[in-house]
């Protein structure tokens, strides 16, 4: 049997290609006899030495052939190979990570007379579904926008969002509740929280215009506005927490300790609390609070709600 395995999400690819291992295990109880190869670094006849020694000595042979599309003279042996022989006692997975030329004969080849996969990056409605079948898997139970925000938040790179899904997930099922905005806010590293934090610098400065050229920045690339209110209302929220202890007159090393925040935010944000009265900081969280609620309720438009923010600020 011949599994052709090929596209550039190779978080998925390298789930099947585990799946496939797992699934040959399960179906014998001989023990499986598994020979990675990579075409960068072999030649043909290395090939064919290996596999002919792995079908002499092993009932149960698994071979999992890499980056053949990159080595062009073993790639047009194969194929001559592959024409040759028709029927395979083994299993051989080609496996591809990198792009390949759809007018490649060994591709076409492979297409035409092997079963094959292929792993396009996920995009949009099938990016979604994919986080809440991660979620789904640890018994995590999330709010609605998750997934949107998610995806926008760290993109199509499995990679990085199935560490995310599992830290989340172990944090809220020790607390025994749903995932919500604000356990993402907290949880995951954002990719967006610098500019979140200038636009915060921006309107304590009094350039109200920049604080919303740099929001209506981030609503043009697609980024959830709930989102980005929840993030105005964290970072607000660290601020809090260190101008009470500045107007308290607590040392810089007692609030470091005292915050429960970490050394870099505390740095960043002592500077900037600096800015701000505590009066004022409460009544931009009050305000934050309350245009949250009417946007999940329906009272107002979750853009024109960030507008107001800045300008009442």
């Amino acid at each position: 049997m011949i599994i052709f395995l090929y596209g550039q999400d190779a978080y998925r690819s390298r789930q099947k290609l585990k799946e496939i291992i797992e699934s040959l295990n399960e179906e014998s109880s001989d023990k499986l006899n598994i020979e990675y190869f990579d075409a960068k670094k072999i030649n043909f006849q290395e090939f064919r030495d290996g596999f002919q020694t792995i079908s002499m000595f092993s009932k149960k042979r698994l071979i999992i052939l890499s980056n053949i599309f990159s080595n062009s003279e073993l790639r047009e042996d194969f194929l001559n190979f592959l024409k040759k022989k028709k029927d395979f006692k083994e299993t051989i997975v080609f496996y591809e990570e990198e792009e390949i030329k759809k007018e490649d004969l060994l591709f076409k080849f492979l297409k035409k007379n092997v079963q094959s996969q292929e792993f396009r990056p996920l995009e949009s409605r099938e990016l979604k579904d994919w986080i809440m079948k991660e979620f789904d898997r640890y018994k995590v139970k999330i709010s609605s926008e998750i997934p949107e925000v998610l995806a926008k938040f760290i993109g199509n790179d499995l990679w990085q969002l199935s560490n995310e899904i599992k830290k989340i997930a172990t944090f809220k099922i020790k607390e025994k509740g749903k995932v919500t905005l604000e356990d993402i806010v907290f949880l995951t590293k954002s990719k967006i929280e610098t500019d979140i934090f200038t636009t915060i610098d921006a309107f304590s400065s009094g350039d109200k215009k920049k604080a919303l050229t740099l929001i209506h920045r981030h609503l043009e690339k697609g980024d959830p506005p709930l989102y980005l209110l929840s993030m105005l209302k964290f970072q607000i929220n660290n601020l809090l927490i260190v101008r009470d202890l500045v107007e308290k007159q607590m040392p810089f090393s007692y609030i470091l300790n005292k915050s429960n925040l970490h050394p870099f935010v505390v740095r960043k944000n002592w500077r900037l609390a600096q800015k701000f009265r505590l009066e004022q900081l409460k009544k931009i969280y009050r305000k934050i609070f309350k245009l949250e609620l009417k946007i999940k309720t329906g009272k107002i438009d979750p853009v024109l709600a960030l507008d107001i923010l800045i300008a009442e600020i």
